[in-house]
């Protein structure tokens, strides 16, 4: 029987991974309530949703830095909360406003980060005060200047108390790492890239087949950077295996970069392909399949070495070729040495040895446009929240202003069709979390007696089936959905006579439900900027990184960094266009190109003469940037052609070699069809919308 629909799938199929992550989550849980209740924790439940959060992506290094992560946000987020707790406890309306105030900062700040890890500090700097100063202020004849403190201490230590038990079962109890999920991934990225690097020189490859296999070469890449990261954490190698992660991360953006050049070559300037370069990207097609097709790396590793050779012999002819054919084997050349590059890092990665990589550190782009769209949502998400509670005094609508909010920032990296598809999911969790809640687990425990071990037994059954969800990807959000509003409306305790009143659990119950079903709502009418105004920024951006790439240490890092979140956001934004046919994206994968033929060309040239060039070849650097957007408009670049010739009559003054002028010729005349090709491209999309 064939199963389609991914939660079916999950518990009527289980595999062994999803029932071994389970029986963890359930022992992690366990073992935190435990832990909250023998020392007398005043909401143990808390330590519970805490812990549930770190079963996201269990393996050892990946657990470790988001305990760290979360730990910290923690701890900054309880300093936030007694501030606001000691000095406007007696004052709701300014305590709301400094709450939200401090919620939109740490939330368009999360938005601006790298690493899928690191907003698990934003979220809990966010969420901690909340804890603290709401759960306090529904009962202000509690606080007082002498409980402030002791009244934090009690909210913190709940939160890392779960953390840490998460961290504990996940380290000691089937121990997973990440650095096998990581070989595993960096070994996907590479053979989907291989295949992109077949298919772009295949000249009946199509249009389509080419984007699909570059957003999932973009994904997988995003993915292998985020798993880079927490590799650090697991044992001698760990920072090594990072390092050449990294460096497999960026060489693969090297290798995307060249290949354009060939394959766009081949179909829209068919007439420069000479017999010996087409000869040369048929043995180039032929090495790379070779190597797409074999499973040892010492294979690959000989034939990128035989086709390196080839090249070299090729590149000595230099008599017989034209200015062009020099040009495009010297790149041939630099393209085959990055896939060497790549499989060396992939050898030290899956190899048990100290790695004398370099890899510089990932310094990603930016847009503060997102950050203060994100921001503004979380405040907006938490401020509807306070006028309720504000307006209404009760308890429950405090739920209103601390889920919605987790869901807000956890949700903020995704794309607006997977968060209202993750939403939906989690909606539907909510809404199988309240009867059970409510008909199976508080009516079995308001008529037990109370040991923890009839406390365990009754509470293991649903977040065993929540934690199988989570497991999967494609059924995340489902648990997500059903295991926190689970325990928030149980809130297993010493005393639970506040959750036996049925209908203060009613009353939370609707509340959780109005809450997510509000941040949909929110999400669904604040996407953030729109699509043509993210292009045009992505666009701008990636022109003023090709201008700052002069005097840049580590141009070639520091630029694949920038322009691989960029890739991925421009490729997004282009899948949700309409009648576009990935114009924009192609667009993003000119600029990576343009960006890497200046790296090498620059230095290149100074090089060859002894006179300074960095004034014409700085202007030249600057023309290139601006010819990059004049083209995209589909306007002439005249400008860029004026600084080629001002460089080539430059080097001419001083004598230089005809083999070594003949090579730049061929940058430019390469270049110039690049930019014809993108301006006549971007002409005619203007004639197909009229």
């Amino acid at each position: 029987m064939h199963i389609t629909h991914p939660l079916a799938r999950t518990y009527l199929k289980p595999t062994r991974e999803s029932v071994v992550f389970a029986c963890k989550g359930v022992l992690s849980m366990a073992l935190a309530l435990y832990i909250a209740l023998y020392f007398n924790l005043d909401k143990p439940y808390w330590a519970v949703v805490s812990a549930v959060f770190l079963q996201i992506r269990p393996e050892g290094g990946m657990v470790v830095e988001k305990t760290v992560s979360q730990i910290s946000g923690t701890l900054i987020g309880g300093l936030y909360g007694i501030f606001v707790l000691n000095y406007l406890h007696t004052v709701p309306v300014p305590a709301m406003v400094a709450l939200a105030a401090w919620l939109g900062i740490n939330s368009g700040l999360s938005a601006m980060v790298r690493r899928v890890n690191f907003i698990y500090f934003f979220a809990m700097a966010c969420v901690t005060p909340c804890i603290i100063v709401l759960l306090t202020m529904v009962t202000p004849e509690s606080v007082s200047s002498q409980t402030v403190f002791g009244i934090a201490q009690a909210r913190v230590t709940e939160i890392i108390v779960g953390s840490l038990c998460a961290m504990a079962v996940s380290m000691l109890v089937w121990p997973r790492r990440i650095h096998t999920a990581l070989k595993s991934q960096a070994r996907t990225a590479i053979n989907q890239t291989m295949d992109y690097l077949v298919l772009e020189l295949d000249p009946k490859g199509s249009h389509e087949a080419r984007h699909q296999r570059i957003d999932t070469i973009l994904e997988s890449l995003a993915e292998l950077n985020d798993d880079a990261s927490a590799v650090t954490y697991e044992g001698p190698f760990g920072p090594g295996r990072s390092r050449a992660a990294t460096v497999i991360g960026n060489k693969i953006l090297s290798l995307v970069a060249v290949i354009q050049i060939f394959g766009r070559l081949q179909r829209n300037h068919t007439s420069v392909v000479t017999p010996k370069l087409s000869k040369l990207l048929d043995s180039l097609r032929s090495d790379l399949q070779h190597i797409a097709l074999s499973h040892s790396s010492e294979r690959c590793y000989e034939l990128a070495q035989k086709q390196r050779r080839s090249l070299l012999k090729n590149a000595r002819q230099t008599d017989t070729l034209t200015p062009l054919e020099a040009r495009l084997i010297q790149t041939a050349q630099h393209m085959v040495a990055e896939l060497v590059l790549v499989l060396r890092a992939y050898n030290a990665l899956t190899n048990n040895k100290h790695s004398l990589l370099k890899a510089p550190q990932h310094r990603p782009y930016r847009d503060p446009l997102i950050g203060l769209a994100t921001g503004f949502r979380t405040f907006l998400v938490f401020s509807i929240g306070a006028f309720l509670w504000l307006h209404t005094g009760s308890p429950a609508a405090v739920m209103l202003m601390i889920l919605p909010v987790i869901y807000s920032i956890m949700f903020a990296r995704l794309s607006a069709a997977a968060v209202k598809s993750a939403l939906k999911k989690m909606l539907v969790g909510v809404v199988i979390s309240i009867p059970l809640a409510i008909f199976y687990a508080l009516n079995l425990l308001a008529q037990s007696s109370g040991d923890f071990a009839v406390l365990v037994l009754v509470l293991a059954g649903p977040y065993f089936l929540g934690l199988m969800a989570i497991a999967d990807k494609a059924t995340l959000a489902y648990g997500m959905g059903l295991c926190i509003p689970f325990t928030i409306l149980v809130q297993p305790s010493n005393d639970m006579r506040l959750p036996f009143s049925i209908d203060y659990t009613l009353s939370s119950a609707m509340a959780i439900l109005l809450g997510v079903t509000m941040l949909y709502w929110i999400f669904r009418i604040i996407t953030g900027p729109g699509i043509a105004l993210m292009q045009t920024r992505l666009l701008a951006a990636t022109r003023r990184d090709l201008k700052r790439l002069v005097g840049k240490k580590s141009p070639e890092h520091w630029f694949n960094a920038r322009m691989g979140d960029r890739l991925l956001r421009l490729a997004n934004l282009d899948k949700e266009a309409i009648n576009n046919a990935r114009v924009i994206t192609d667009f993003g994968l000119t600029g990576l190109n343009l960006g890497h033929t200046s790296i090498r060309f620059r230095p290149y040239v100074q090089s060859l003469t002894s006179i300074d060039m960095s004034a014409e070849l700085k202007e030249w650097q600057y023309a290139l940037a601006d010819a990059f957007i004049d083209a995209a408009k589909g306007r002439d670049t005249r400008r860029f052609e004026t600084a080629c010739d001002k460089v080539i009559f430059t080097l001419k003054q001083n004598q230089l070699s005809a083999n070594n002028l003949k090579m730049i010729e061929g940058v430019f005349e390469r270049l110039t069809l690049t930019f014809q090709r993108t301006a006549q491209m971007m002409r005619d999309k203007k004639l197909t919308s009229k």
